[in-house]
């Protein structure tokens, strides 16, 4: 990751996307400090309330990951301990993160499986993960998610692994979320039309940079770098029934110039020569030499 700087205030929905590989999980996760202990993190993360800075080296974490920020993974069957009941999970992170006696959470845990849309709670928190849908197993992760009463949420692909209908819903509960309790949520997907339809404002990333940044209604009607807009392009055919269009395969990142470039059907000698800064253009920001030409 480099030179990635985001903001993120209450009751905000921001999206961060970009193909497999871009580095938007891993944004995530070292914000979250769920990277493995070898990994190596610099610059700096800020949460009000917290003093200091998070992603300094030897940080004091503890209270944070868990309580005032939350995690939704891709998989909830992943996520979710395979032997323990839905209730059980959740009234774990009420008790360790609250210090809720067992009867306390176990009441609290059944009242945050109702709140997350789950029908006949007090059954569900005595159901296994493998008794229950795709759709339930998530809903159950986000409310484990909330029962620390996190400021925050991240949020990596929630739906990828979910029907259609059951996107639907998950989507709906996410932005109940941010517009009932002013949660901040991050948002990572590869769609683009999510990202639109969810997000206050959105960041593209390329190899591990942010690309264009703006406001998410400005960025899919009018998408700044030929990046984002080959990923508009790629959402409109599907969405059509058409052809999906083509980059060019992903190789090794250049030596030197945009890292974009050897795929950008837009490239000119400069773009080979010198790597584009983000800088302000039309209401957000783009790091392109050519911006709003794709459009």
């Amino acid at each position: 990751m480099r030179g990635v700087d985001l903001v993120l205030g209450r009751g905000e929905v921001l999206a961060l996307i970009g193909e497999s590989g871009s580095g938007k999980s891993t944004i995530l996760l070292a914000m979250a400090g769920l990277l493995p202990a070898a990994a190596e993190v610099s610059g700096s993360m800020r949460l009000t309330g917290v003093e200091g800075d998070l992603l300094a080296r030897g940080a004091d974490r503890r209270g944070i990951a868990g309580r005032r920020i939350g995690m939704v993974f891709q998989n909830p069957g992943a996520s979710l301990n395979p032997v323990l009941a839905a209730g059980e999970q959740v009234a774990e992170v009420l008790h360790v993160h609250r210090g809720m006696g067992r009867a306390a959470a176990h009441a609290e845990a059944q009242a945050l499986l109702a709140r997350v849309g789950i029908g006949d709670a007090a059954a569900r928190a005595k159901a296994f993960p493998h008794q229950l849908s795709g759709g339930l197993k998530q809903r159950v992760a986000i409310a484990a998610a909330l029962a620390g009463g996190p400021d925050i949420l991240f949020a990596d692909e929630p739906t990828t692994a979910l029907d259609a209908t059951v996107q639907a819903g998950v989507v709906d509960l996410l932005l109940d979320l941010v517009d009932r309790d002013g949660l901040g949520l991050v948002l990572v997907t590869h769609d683009l039309a999510l990202a639109g339809a969810m997000a206050d404002r959105v960041a593209v990333l390329y190899a591990g940079q942010v690309v264009e940044a703006a406001p998410a209604a400005a960025l899919v009607a009018a998408p700044a770098h030929p990046y984002t807009a080959a990923l508009a392009a790629a959402a409109a055919p599907a969405a059509a029934g058409g052809p999906f269009p083509e980059l060019p395969p992903a190789g090794p990142l250049p030596a030197q110039g945009c890292a974009f470039a050897p795929r950008c059907p837009l490239a000119i000698p400069r773009c080979r020569a010198a790597a584009p800064a983000l800088a302000p253009f039309g209401a957000g920001q783009v790091a392109c030499f050519r911006p709003g030409v794709a459009q």
